[in-house]
């Protein structure tokens, strides 16, 4: 059985971002005083061990060491069959009898020797959690491969990285895997966006899910600008572009249309649209947003970006507004009325 031929899936979190709010640019908040221990675990290693060793020790082994993840991984990510049962130990040998999985063995353990550079990225951006949310319980951090099936794993307790699909934007493998991963999104499985999208995906799968009653296209924009502006305040030397998702290009161009892009929404009467296959153009990955700009030039997920530019006016007009509280806030129309959005082409 192929490592590869595994149907990919990826549980994408949606990559969004922009500018720091003005009052808060220039301001970094000081949070070496306090202390969180950050770890990321090599399951991807461990698991390796079920090769080297006799598979039914070294199961129990993995299984304590990482409990509820270990279960998860075996059912939901390699959907090798139940962990109560040992007929998958026959879905394993598979995989480690492939010559792919050495292949992918191989580039991930050379793109990552260690993971240093990212439990310091992810250290100083839980400290800034804890800055605002002291009370927030922090995730068990897992690495893991997933055979380019999932990207993030969220479960109880615990966030795992899918390094197999955080290789570089010119990893060998992605080129045959155009039909789950287009170009547009493959060019964003970097090392880079690893933090990024653990905050995010914490952010959203945890501290701040969308509610369900939120459907119309404005509650769903200032949705997910609240998620950006919390990302801004964690993640405060993120590049913008790595937050979005976008090109430099790209960024530019919804700077250069902001005015348009803004009418374009208030013309065709979409901000309290609820028709939701009307509204995944403006919301989901893209390589751009049919209908708007010229050959294809314009940047996707605009509900998204429109979003944060107006959670960012709403809390520079208001700036005893605290994030808990932004956060707290279920009135998009009212973050609309008093944001006073009212955008214009530079």
């Amino acid at each position: 059985m192929d490592f590869y031929s595994l149907k990919a899936r990826l549980i994408y979190i949606l990559s969004i971002g922009l500018i720091l709010s003005a009052c808060n640019k220039h301001r970094k908040i000081d949070v070496s005083d306090i202390q969180v221990d950050v770890k990321i675990e090599r399951f991807d290693h461990d698991f390796d061990s079920l090769r080297l060793k006799p598979m039914d020790e070294q199961a129990g082994v993995l299984y304590k060491k990482y409990g509820v993840f270990y279960t998860d991984f075996i059912e939901r990510i390699l959907k090798a069959g139940t962990s109560r049962d040992t007929l998958y130990y026959t879905k394993l040998r598979d995989i480690f009898a492939d010559k792919s999985y050495g292949e992918l063995k191989h580039d991930v353990d050379a793109a990552y020797p260690n993971l240093d550079k990212q439990t310091e990225e992810l250290t100083d951006a839980f400290k800034h959690i804890k800055y605002f949310y002291p009370q927030q319980r922090l995730p068990k951090l897992y690495a893991y491969l997933s055979g380019f099936q999932t990207q993030i794993a969220v479960g109880e307790g615990y966030f795992g990285i899918g390094l197999d699909l955080f290789l570089g934007a010119d990893s060998r493998f992605y080129p045959a895997l155009t039909n789950a991963f287009p170009h547009y999104i493959s060019r964003r499985f970097t090392a880079d966006n690893i933090t990024p999208r653990v905050i995010e995906g914490m952010a959203r799968e945890d501290m701040f899910p969308e509610r369900e009653a939120d459907r119309t296209l404005l509650a769903k924009m200032v949705y997910n600008g609240k998620i950006m502006y919390y990302m801004d305040q964690v993640l405060p030397d993120v590049p913008d572009s790595t937050k979005i998702g976008y090109t430099d290009a790209q960024l530019k161009w919804c700077e250069s249309f902001k005015g348009d892009i803004w009418g374009y929404f208030l013309e065709e009467n979409l901000l309290y649209e609820t028709d939701y296959q009307k509204l995944t153009k403006y919301l989901n990955e893209a390589p751009f947003t049919p209908g708007l700009g010229e050959e294809n030039d314009s940047a996707p997920k605009l509900g998204i970006w429109t979003g944060w530019q107006i959670v960012k006016a709403y809390m520079e007009k208001h700036p005893d507004i605290t994030l808990q509280q932004l956060m707290q806030d279920r009135d998009a129309q009212k973050i609309l009325n008093e944001a006073k959005y009212r955008p214009k082409n530079p």
